[in-house]
C-alpha cells in the first residue's frame, strides 16, 4: 500500500496572514509541521499542496528546503488542488493534514493509518466525532474516494473543504457512497486548541514549545495546556471549524 500525506498550505490566511511562516525557537510553523510528519513511519511521501498565488512562491522554496514534494493549484477549490496533487503519485491512500497544525502527532498519524488499512474502509478519520484536540485532525481516504468527490462535489463548501463531500455521504453519517469509521478516544479533548488560526493560537503553541520542546506527543501538550490557566485562557474561546461554517453559510 502506498500512503501519501498531502498537507495544504498558503500564506494568504485571512485571520492570521503568513501564519505558517511565523517562527518559534528559530523554526517556522511549517517546518515544525513537516519535521513532525517525517517521523511517521507509515508515510511514503509528503506533498505540500499550495496555491499558484505569487506570495506562495515562498512555500515552494520552503518545500525544496525541507526536501519534500510540492504542487500548486487553486486557492479556493482546494478539492481540485488535492486531487491534482495526488493524481501523479498513484497512491492507494491519502492522509489529509493542514499546515496550521504544527503539533500534529506522528505517532497518532501512524495509529490512524494502521487502523484505516486494517478496516479497509473508504474513509477513516478522528474527526467524524471531534474528541481529539483541534490541531490533531487526521483523515485517511482512498484515492478512488478522492477522485469520486472531485468528479461529483458541487457545493462551495465541498470544493473548499476537501473531504466534506466524502464525510457527508459516508456510512458513519448514514450515507451509502463511502464506507467509513471514526478513530475514537475515551475522553473528550474537543475544547483544546493546538492549531493556529488566530494570534492567540500562535502564542499558545509558542508557550507549549518553549516549555516542552518540539518532540512531545499530543497528550503531553494537551495535559500542559489543560493544567496551565495562563495557556488555555488565551485561545479557548475561539470557535472550532469557523472556516467551514462560513462556507456552509455561502452555500445557503
Amino acid at each position: 500500500m502506498k500512503v501519501v500525506v498531502i498537507t495544504q498550505a498558503r500564506l494568504g490566511s485571512t485571520r492570521l496572514p503568513k501564519k505558517i511562516s511565523k517562527k518559534i525557537l528559530g523554526k517556522t510553523l511549517l517546518q515544525i509541521h513537516i519535521d513532525r510528519i517525517k517521523k511517521a513511519k507509515l508515510v511514503d511521501e509528503i506533498i505540500i499542496a499550495t496555491t499558484v498565488n505569487k506570495e506562495d512562491d515562498e512555500i515552494v522554496e520552503l518545500a525544496k528546503k525541507f526536501d519534500v514534494k510540492y504542487s500548486r493549484g487553486s486557492q479556493n477549490d482546494v478539492l481540485d488542488r488535492f486531487y491534482q496533487s495526488a493524481k501523479g503519485m498513484n497512491p492507494d491512500y491519502i492522509v489529509r493534514l493542514t499546515s496550521d497544525c504544527p503539533l500534529i502527532d506522528p505517532f497518532l498519524i501512524d495509529e490512524v493509518i494502521k487502523s484505516a488499512l486494517k478496516k479497509k474502509v473508504d474513509y477513516y478519520a478522528n474527526v467524524l466525532e471531534e474528541r481529539y484536540p483541534d490541531g490533531q485532525d487526521i483523515e485517511v481516504f482512498t484515492y478512488k474516494s478522492l477522485e469520486k468527490a472531485w468528479n461529483e462535489a458541487k457545493l462551495l463548501s465541498e470544493r473548499e473543504h476537501v473531504t466534506s463531500y466524502i464525510r457527508n455521504n459516508s456510512s458513519y453519517k448514514g450515507g451509502n457512497m463511502f464506507t467509513s469509521d471514526n478513530h475514537n478516544i475515551q475522553n473528550n479533548y474537543n475544547h483544546v486548541r493546538l492549531t493556529v488560526d488566530e494570534e492567540q493560537d500562535y502564542q499558545v503553541v509558542k508557550m507549549l514549545i518553549e516549555a516542552l520542546g518540539f518532540e512531545n506527543d499530543w497528550k503531553t501538550y494537551t495535559d500542559y495546556y489543560l493544567n496551565s490557566t495562563d495557556v488555555c485562557s488565551l485561545n479557548n474561546a475561539i470557535k472550532r471549524n469557523e472556516g467551514y461554517y462560513k462556507s456552509l453559510e455561502k452555500d445557503n
